[in-house]
């Protein structure tokens, strides 16, 4: 059959016996039980190449019209770190202190956050996600984007995971509001502060908060 004009043939796709999916699969999952979010960080460096193949993986995500909406930031710098932490936390500050409903702050009571963020210098990385609400091209036009959001979450949830494979932790950290991060580090207008991915190893004495998650039967439904 006669490939379309701008296709290619897939490659790459290897189609297994179903004995060997379903061990990949019970594989896969019980690695993904394993992974949880941290809030407490090592200052342990890690090599920069690990972080940025972990950057290209979520670059695979699927997308709307494969306009790739995402913009993945990536920050070392002590001194950048710190005054994205100032910002974060006066943001936090405001939350706690009576921005946030009442009934937000009981759901967040069991996880013992507060408006202090240690890690956000303390981890050797902070993975500043930007969603492009828009492109501009080389002209200087704007040309729209689409599923923008659904298309950067994806990616997240890729590069989360990904981090994850690896060996590290993370945690999203979503301060509200987050227009600071465009000045702090210099992004444009067009571009929509997503969330920050805080990326390292765990400190010797990291603690997480005893959960229990949902069963197959609380999250799917099969109909057939």
């Amino acid at each position: 059959m006669e490939t379309p004009s701008g296709f290619v043939p897939l490659s790459g796709y290897v189609e297994l016996p179903a004995d060997e999916m379903r061990e990949r699969a019970s594989g896969f999952l019980r690695e993904a039980q394993l992974r949880r979010t941290v809030r407490d960080f090592s200052d342990r460096t890690v090599p920069r190449d690990i972080i940025e193949m972990c950057v290209l993986a979520a670059g695979t995500a699927p997308n709307g019209a494969h306009r790739q909406p995402w913009r993945f930031v990536i920050v070392s710098s002590p001194e950048i770190k710190r005054a994205i932490r100032v910002a974060a936390e006066e943001e936090e500050k405001e939350f706690y202190g009576g921005r946030a409903p009442e009934d937000w702050l009981e759901a967040l009571a069991p996880l013992q956050t507060d408006e202090r963020k240690p890690f956000l210098e303390s981890a050797p990385y902070l993975i500043v996600v930007f969603a492009e609400s828009y492109a501009i091209e080389e002209s200087g036009d704007k040309s729209k984007n689409y599923y923008v959001t659904e298309s950067v979450g994806i990616a997240t949830g890729m590069l989360i995971t990904a981090i994850h494979r690896v060996g590290l932790v993370s945690l999203t950290h979503t301060p509200s509001p987050m227009g600071f991060l465009n000045e702090v580090l210099g992004r444009p207008e067009n571009e929509r502060p997503f969330l920050i991915l805080v990326v390292g190893y765990p400190a010797p004495d990291a603690t997480v908060p005893k959960l229990q998650r949902k069963s197959l039967e609380d999250i799917a439904t099969f109909i057939e």
